[in-house]
């Protein structure tokens, strides 16, 4: 039994509305597609990246992966890294071996007949996820229907949206909106801000302080990621938990970031698949830390419901229409929880709906 075929697509979906945050604006949203196919069975993997992340997969990655035994997802990953040395793996080619490897778990999981989460090991049968948006481009209207969708139409007592507008030049805007949406949530919904590294240093304790005051308790990349001793320095100024993570693409950087951190975030997208997010989550609990799962809520889902020290999963707006939309098999987050493994299908139990998509394919 070997893996016999790795496809890869790509598919560039427009977003329903101008979305930005804090450093970057934009209008649409890819998602590159793995297939690994073997026994007559198909694995499914993807990424959030630009298309040529598929064409590493198919120039750098398909000939680490293909005549491997299936049940090695292990050795696969291994392989792909030391296959990139020379391209770099941060970035685009990361991006790359994850969404690979995340087809290789489920094609294991299928081929085994059991849903992921079973195949991992499950440590509880629900995983808590926060509504994630709150566009900077979003007017209050907008934002407060959003807001409300999640609270009071899923049920979702935990909830994110975007500051440091402008590159932390709007910061009084930035408080509005906060304001504005703790009105709408009441004051028992746990409201998070991510500022997606707008902030300097000293601004971003001054914001910080401001935010303990509307009841804020998750403060999302404060200052940059790459300011390692600047979030260390926010951390232990403010209230609110400093969280940060995403832009991790091998395990050593979670190493690094453990230290200056209240919460760790990790990204099976990016940092190499659920391989290496499970790694990242033993990482977390070394340093006494709670993992929060970034983004792509059901790449993470069944991993997450296996994680001893999870704190919640992103329901991030944007991947969430495309994963109910393009893809079968969508969860259900009413209540503020998904339970992975629920329907008893194997792997994550999605197929990805490529008819549907036909017109927003680019690879």
């Amino acid at each position: 039994m070997k893996v016999d075929r790795l496809d890869v697509t790509a598919y560039t979906v427009p977003t329903d509305a101008p979305e930005a945050d804090g450093t970057l604006a934009w209008n649409e949203t890819t998602v590159v597609v793995v297939e690994a196919r073997g026994a007559q069975t198909t694995g499914l993997g993807w990424t959030y990246a630009p298309a040529d992340a598929g064409s590493v997969v198919h120039d750098l990655l398909r000939g680490e992966v293909l005549g491997r035994s299936p049940l090695d997802v292990a050795g696969a990953n291994e392989a792909m890294s030391r296959a990139v040395r020379n391209a770099g793996r941060p970035g685009l080619v990361a991006c790359a071996i994850s969404a690979v490897d995340l087809a290789l778990w489920d094609l294991k999981a299928r081929l085994l007949g059991v849903p992921l989460v079973r195949l991992i090991g499950a440590v509880r049968e629900t995983v808590p996820v926060y509504g994630s948006g709150g566009f900077t481009t979003y007017h209050d209207t907008h934002l407060a229907t959003q807001l409300t969708g999640w609270v009071r139409g899923h049920g979702i007592d935990r909830v994110k949206i975007k500051i440091g507008e402008d590159r932390g030049r709007a910061v009084e805007r930035d408080l509005a909106r906060v304001r504005h949406a703790r009105e709408t949530v009441g004051p028992h919904t746990e409201l998070y801000v991510d500022a997606n590294g707008a902030y300097t240093r000293k601004e971003a304790v001054r914001v910080g302080h401001a935010l303990a005051e509307q009841g804020v308790g998750w403060f999302e990349e404060p200052v940059s990621s790459d300011d390692l001793e600047g979030l260390r320095v926010v951390r232990d100024a403010v209230v609110c938990d400093v969280a940060a993570g995403e832009y991790g693409y091998d395990l050593p950087y979670f190493a690094r970031m453990a230290p200056v951190v209240d919460c760790l975030q990790a990204d099976a997208t990016r940092c190499g698949g659920l391989t290496v997010w499970l790694r990242a989550a033993a990482v977390a609990e070394a340093h006494g830390l709670e993992l929060s799962a970034h983004c792509a809520p059901h790449a993470h889902a069944h991993a997450a419901a296996c994680v001893p020290n999870l704190r919640h999963m992103e329901w991030f707006h944007d991947h969430v229409r495309i994963e109910s939309a393009y893809f079968t098999g969508a969860l259900d987050p009413t209540g503020g929880t998904v339970r992975p493994g629920v329907s008893g299908e194997p792997g994550h139990g999605m197929t990805f709906r490529h008819e549907a998509a036909t017109a927003y394919r680019v690879l």
